[in-house]
């Protein structure tokens, strides 16, 4: 019960800090400092806290349906339409094509470098670093954005182009943790003049395909000769993940309709200095 209890607190960082531009990944390793798991594979925690987003993408599904899902199926959606085509929403499937390019700098590089990543920069001292740095940079893209009139207020205005320097961005992510993957895409959307809100709501849906095959690639390197208790950890965390998410995503949408993001850059900087702190002491 305890080892849930862990894997239930896990989910409650995870869907907390998923959407929020503060690095899931980054507070998952720190948490693990404190809380390790007992009795399980050596490598589970190293598959866990990459796994344990899914529950967080889907509630992204369950609250973006009808923005995300690119097939015609009732009478209605299909009024007016004839042929194989009528039976895609084409606006849906073009949004899905530009995420597909946004994958791409990750994906490839994901793919090549994953372990070596992992090896190097998975330490509290990379996770401090990549808070403070990207707290700063928070802190400084927010105010010069603060008086430019954003080049893309919409979804559909996200042109290819564009889609690949976003993923060229969530790239930093992947390769730091502690980045937050939303959060490098934010900025990075920001600085090529997308809005905040467009910025957000491409990120949850560029997370999708991004997270469902970061916990694929995890699980095959993992193997899939789960414990009870590991299987039991996975549910729990997800489940966790899913439901907190599922408020968190509603806060934020309503929450960048009227603030910018400086206080996430403060938190970043202040949370990075007490990490280093912390770690610096405990090893004096």
């Amino acid at each position: 019960m305890l080892e849930i209890l862990k894997a239930v607190i896990y989910g409650i960082v995870e869907g907390i800090t998923e959407w929020l531009p503060i690095s899931s990944t980054g507070h998952l390793i720190l948490l693990e400092e404190f809380l390790p798991f007992q009795g399980t594979s050596e490598n589970f925690f190293d598959m866990f806290d990459v796994v344990i987003q899914l529950g967080a993408i889907l509630a992204v599904v369950v609250l973006f349906w009808k923005q995300i899902w690119p097939f015609a199926l009732t009478r209605k959606e299909r009024e007016g339409k004839r042929g194989a085509l009528s039976f895609l929403k084409m606006d849906i499937v073009i949004l899905w094509l530009k995420i597909l390019v946004s994958c791409v700098p990750a994906a490839v590089i994901g793919l090549l470098f994953d372990d070596v990543f992992n090896a190097l920069f998975y330490n509290y001292f990379c996770v401090a670093v990549a808070l403070i740095v990207f707290g700063v940079a928070f802190l400084v893209i927010e105010s010069w954005n603060q008086n430019r009139t954003p080049k893309v207020t919409a979804l559909a205005d996200i042109t290819y182009q564009t889609a690949f320097l976003i993923g060229a961005f969530q790239l930093i992510a992947a390769v730091f943790p502690g980045t937050s993957r939303s959060g490098a895409t934010i900025v990075g959307a920001l600085l090529i003049g997308v809005s905040r809100t467009v910025a957000a709501e491409y990120t949850f849906f560029l997370a999708i395909p991004v997270m469902f095959g970061a916990s694929l690639l995890k699980v095959v390197k993992f193997g899939f000769a789960f414990t009870s208790l590991e299987l039991l950890l996975l549910f729990a965390g997800c489940l966790t993940a899913f439901v907190v998410s599922l408020a968190v995503l509603k806060f934020l949408m309503g929450y960048i309709k009227r603030h910018d993001f400086k206080v996430f850059g403060w938190y970043r900087i202040v949370l990075g200095v007490l990490v280093l702190l912390y770690f610096g002491l405990r090893g004096a």
